[in-house]
This record gives structure tokens, sequence and C-alpha cells, in this order.
């Protein structure tokens, strides 16, 4: 895989962006959910834009400024000690948003499970990270695997149907976990391309976030 192609995997599955994948995702499955007729209302658009805020941009500002004032080195943090200060900053911030989220009525208790999902995979990271260099790449995506399947077990939806210029699109949820396992294979490849991990720190990225959401599933449910 080419380095620049990987780069931009990379990035666009950054792990602090995969809690909004699952909140557009769950938007457009069952948006009455959240009470809203569809992920185009105002109110859903509002909420991808606070939990984008609150789980990628927040926390993403807040190394930005580790890496400025020289606390670490780069923004790839290749070492495990690098990485301490950015995984605490990062549960904090997604411990509050769940904790906001537990006593809001309009949240449904399914993102809900889903964000603490991800919160358990990123403190299952920060501990794994004393030990070995796991990847957050693939705890990201495996978490984001692991809602797929809940989805289709919890829900026991088939397909769901997305408003477009075009008309009605009818998409299986068969054909969104396909897509799930290419994303976490093209991200694992990615990763391996770009020399940022062994194998064995994707593998148990991906059972840790795979597992975190089973284990919060456990908890809210």
């Amino acid at each position: 895989m080419p380095r620049l192609l990987a780069q931009v995997i990379s990035f666009i599955f950054h792990p602090l962006l995969i809690v909004t994948y699952m909140l557009v995702l769950l938007l457009l499955v069952n948006p009455y959910l959240f009470g809203v007729s569809s992920i185009g209302d105002r109110a859903s658009k509002l909420l991808i834009l606070q939990v984008f805020l609150s789980t990628f941009f927040i926390p993403g500002v807040a190394v930005a400024m580790l890496r400025f004032t020289g606390m670490i080195q780069s923004f790839e943090m290749k070492s495990r000690q690098e990485r301490i200060g950015p995984y605490i900053i990062t549960g904090i911030f997604y411990l509050w948003m769940f904790r906001n989220f537990l006593d809001n009525p309009s949240i449904p208790t399914a993102f809900t499970c889903f964000l603490l999902g991800a919160t358990i995979g990123l403190f299952f990271a920060f501990f794994v990270n004393i030990f070995s260099r796991i990847s957050a790449h693939a705890v990201g995506v495996g978490g984001l695997l692991g809602m797929v399947v809940i989805t289709m077990l919890l829900f026991s939806y088939d397909t769901f149907t997305i408003l477009s210029p075009r008309g009605t699109l009818e998409v299986g949820m068969s054909t969104i976990l396909l897509l799930a396992i290419l994303i976490a294979g093209l991200v694992g490849t990615a990763r391996l391309a770009l020399q940022a991990h062994e194998p064995m720190d994707l593998y148990g990225g991906y059972l840790v976030g795979f597992a975190s959401q089973f284990m919060a599933l456990r908890f809210l449910f």
C-alpha cells in the first residue's frame, strides 16, 4: 500500500472519529431512537456536532497542545510513554460525555452503550499500553465492528433506508457488516504499511475494541 494512501486511511479512521461514525450509523439505521425523523434534521446535526467536538476536536486540540509544548515528540506518538498523557486526556472527555448522556432522556441507551464501549476500549488500551504498544486504530475499528454486530443482534434489522437525491436507497445490514470488516482490514494494512505497529499490536487492538462493546452491552442491557 502506498504510504500516502496509508496516511489518508489512518486519518479518516482515526480512533477519535469512531464514536462520531457510530452515531451517524445509528441515526441512519433508526433515527426515531433519537426522537427525529432523519439524520438530516437539525437536532441530528447538532448532536453529531456535539459528539464530534467532544470526542474528536477538543481532545485533538489538547493533544496538539502537548505536541507544541514539547511534552510529546510527534503526533504519531511512537513510544508508549508519549501515549500516556493523550490517553488520560481523551479518557476524561469520554467519561464526561458518557456521564452526561447517561442522564439525558433524549439519548437512546443504545448509543450510550456504544459510547461506554468506546470508553472501556480506550482505558483497556491505556493499561495494555504499559506493557505493549497496542494499536489505538485497531481498537477503534474493532469497536466499530462490534457496534455493527450488536446493532444487528439487538435490533434485528435486516435493512434500512437512506433518502438520496435519486430517491430512496435501501441498504442491508449485512452489507454494512462486510464494509466494517473491510475497513478494519484496510486500517490494519495501513498501520503495517506505515510501520506504526506489529501484527500482534493490531490483533490485540481488534480484540480489545470488539470485546469492549459487548462488555458495555452487559452493563447497560
